[in-house]
């Protein structure tokens, strides 16, 4: 049975454990979620958007060679002092806020065994409450933040809601994808879809739809019961898209196209698009950054 509708969504889970290898060599001695979208780490803005949907509560799965991440979110006396001290009121704001907006909880995967492994190494902390799950190399800028989107999806329906957005041609094979009929849901303007089943990167010859799953989800909790149940997938790892197909046998599932950019902060390519879009976007550097782009003999 689904979670009821008023439990609100206070919890959520970013999985960080991973080694960034397409990063080498930035990322030999520093996590890839801190390789910085122009002076923000990538996971600042996944916290940012989870605390503005109404999620204070954040539980980050960890690795070896994470502890720059804790120490981003801990309180930093050493560096508040020095702010203060010379006057760098504005600065000394900004560190604050990064220690002050959370409540944060880490607990260590100590061997990648997959997103499911990692979700439901998180399981104590969550209880029996729904919760959302968020990738941080998935970086969405949205005018309502993409999350906030789900949860309304999720209030309304009281089932579990997959973050979608339509990809053409052959890059379908690199995601999850739905296979899913338009839901008849009420308010949410044909962005919402009722899930029948999901494929794991399929040849786009295979593809169900071209609806892909992205790394947005919020989950009821009888999902952390079907990944106990489930086996190791490809790769020798516990997949959480097997343990929602489980989950999809006793609950409603609901993908929703939200309304927002989404940027592969995963990639190398994708980095440098996020990178140059959002310095645009910045009041003190966009101006500037403009007319250099601008002033570029391109070809």
């Amino acid at each position: 049975m689904a979670a009821s509708p008023k439990s609100p969504i206070t919890k959520a889970i970013f999985p960080v454990a991973g080694l960034g290898t397409r990063f080498l060599p930035a990322t030999k001695a520093q996590p890839k979620e801190m390789l910085p979208i122009v002076d923000k780490p990538i996971i600042q803005y996944g916290v940012e958007e989870a605390l503005a949907a109404g999620c204070d509560q954040i539980i980050i799965i960890t690795g070896r060679g994470k502890t720059a991440i804790e120490d981003h979110f801990d309180v930093s006396y050493e560096l508040e002092k020095m702010l203060e001290e010379r006057g760098k009121t504005e600065l000394l704001s900004i560190v604050r806020q990064i220690s002050d907006m959370i409540h944060v909880a880490y607990v260590r995967q100590k061997e990648a065994l997959g997103l499911g492994h990692a979700v439901l190494m998180a399981r104590e902390l969550v209880g029996d409450e729904p919760f959302a799950v968020l990738l941080a190399d998935d970086v969405i800028d949205a005018p309502v933040p993409c999350l906030k989107q789900m949860i309304a999806v999720y209030q309304e329906t009281g089932a579990s809601v997959l973050a979608t957005q339509k990809v053409a041609g052959p890059a379908i094979s690199a995601y999850g994808v739905l296979d899913a009929t338009a839901a008849n849901v009420d308010g949410f303007d044909e962005r919402l879809y009722e899930v029948k089943n999901l494929v794991e990167k399929p040849k786009l010859q295979d593809a169900p739809s071209d609806l892909a799953i992205i790394g947005r989800y919020v989950l009821t909790p009888g999902v952390f019961d079907m990944l106990e149940r489930t086996s190791l997938g490809a790769g020798g790892e516990l997949q959480l898209t097997d343990g929602i197909r489980m989950l999809l046998a006793k609950e409603k599932i609901y993908g929703y196209r939200f309304d927002g950019k989404r940027h592969d902060a995963g990639d190398k390519l994708g980095f440098l698009k996020a990178t140059v879009e959002f310095a645009l976007k910045r009041g003190e550097l966009g101006e500037q950054f403009r007319t250099y782009l601008k002033s570029l003999p391109l070809s």
